[in-house]
């Protein structure tokens, strides 16, 4: 992660007159249960930052008598009561991708769903063979635009999928478009090898044979290259089932990669209790897991990484039940899963969805946005607060308060966003 977001060594940078939000953790932990909801709320703040780190926090008029504001190489910035947040952290995103589907929201309207349209071709299938014969320059702009998307709405850090090659070809270009963008663009990418997404057309009706493709002659491959920090696999019914997905996932592992399952979008065949006895770093999507397997992510600390832009585009009545999750102990984190079929770069409408869809509180969402997602990459003791120490990765809102996340839905509520100590966006 090597993203350019300028050179912060050697400055000082005071950014006053802000109301403060943020969860705490000092040890990079995810936050459960009901300390999700207690943010550090500090009104009338200023922060710190010295080089790429945050290093004070506290009520303006203490920070302010604390520093002689007239050193050189001091900047304050007066920012009038708007919100300062710790930049969002997307856990699952599939970006990386060439073509568009707009017309599958359409045969979905008419009432066809997920899986018939995968298996008359279309889904991944389709973005499969535009990605395929995508050359990597075409990638590589299509991702960086994306990711300046996610940055204006306040991402400063994504995890980044392969997964629309489905060959050993494509499936290492596009890891390499992701190391490229990540070595250019001010957004910090995780890379994570999904190539048992699908079975592609070569392997149809042979899932078997595609998944020792993957264990045998794919996976060995990007873990030379170092290609990928984790491994996933869509764990569903008609897709990859559980020992066909404890294959690619052992073999992942073996080969010293972290793992994250897709688990339970459309029944439960298993998914999420396969994620739960590999040590998953994170187990995603989870509509459809039993109360009993929440209880032994709980147990674990297994982060729960729920799409809630997933059900609202194929229009679907059930969510994922994050408030059982939450009470159950589940460390509850939040993603966009950006790709063709859930077209939206935004963490800020998928706050807004976990609070109307799923009775999250915006303090529990923005927790899960932040700290519990970059847990659940290994990155919370790096990032996802505003703590003295931490990276300074924030995000200004123009609004007066975290709750304006959840409640002024729709819009972008980002005014600037820092990244490593230096802005690197901001609305005028």
């Amino acid at each position: 992660m090597a993203g350019d977001a300028g050179d912060a060594s050697g400055k000082r940078t005071i950014i006053s007159g802000v109301n403060v939000a943020t969860p705490i953790s000092p040890d990079g932990k995810p936050i459960t249960g009901e300390e999700m909801e207690n943010l550090r709320i500090i009104s009338d703040a200023a922060v710190v930052i010295e080089g790429e780190k945050i290093a004070m926090v506290g009520e303006r008029k203490d920070v302010l008598a604390s520093i002689d504001v007239g050193d050189e190489g001091v900047e304050v910035l007066d920012l009038g009561g708007k919100t300062l947040v710790p930049g969002f952290v997307d856990p699952h995103t599939h970006f990386v991708y060439a073509g568009s589907r707009e017309n599958e929201m359409v045969m979905r309207l008419r009432g066809a769903d997920y899986m018939e349209i995968l298996r008359a071709g279309g889904g991944i299938l389709n973005t499969v063979r535009a990605t395929r014969g995508a050359s990597r320059e075409t990638l590589v702009d299509l991702a960086r635009k994306r990711a300046d998307v996610m940055l204006r709405y306040g991402t400063t850090t994504a995890e980044a999928k392969s997964g629309y090659g489905l060959d050993l070809e494509t499936e290492v270009r596009s890891l390499e478009v992701i190391r490229e963008v990540d070595a250019s663009h001010p957004v910090d990418l995780v890379p994570t090898f999904l190539g048992a997404h699908a079975v592609p057309p070569e392997y149809a009706g042979d899932p078997d044979g595609y998944v020792d493709f993957v264990v045998e002659r794919v996976l060995p491959e990007v873990a030379e290259r170092g290609l990928a920090r984790y491994a996933d696999v869509f764990c569903e019914k008609g897709v990859f089932d559980v020992e066909q997905s404890r294959r690619v996932l052992e073999r992942a592992r073996e080969l010293g990669m972290g793992i994250r399952v897709h688990a339970d979008e459309m029944e439960y065949i298993g998914a999420s209790l396969l994620g739960v006895e590999m040590g998953a770093a994170s187990v995603d999507h989870l509509v459809k897991t039993p109360v009993e397997v929440m209880e032994e992510m709980a147990k674990r600390g297994i982060v729960g990484v729920l799409l809630p832009g997933t059900p609202f585009v194929l229009m679907k009545d059930e969510y994922p039940r994050a408030r059982e999750m939450i009470e159950t102990g589940v460390p509850v984190a939040l993603a966009t899963d950006h790709n063709p079929n859930c077209f939206t770069e935004s963490m800020q409408i998928v706050i807004s969805l976990a609070c109307f869809k799923m009775r999250m509180t915006p303090s529990e969402a923005l927790t899960a946005s932040t700290i519990n997602a970059a847990a659940s990459l290994g990155l919370g003791k790096d990032r996802g607060t505003i703590e003295p120490g931490k990276r300074a990765d924030l995000v200004v809102l123009d609004a007066p308060s975290h709750l304006h996340l959840g409640y002024h839905f729709g819009v972008n509520l980002v005014d600037m966003v820092f990244k490593n100590g230096v802005v690197v966006w901001r609305r005028r």
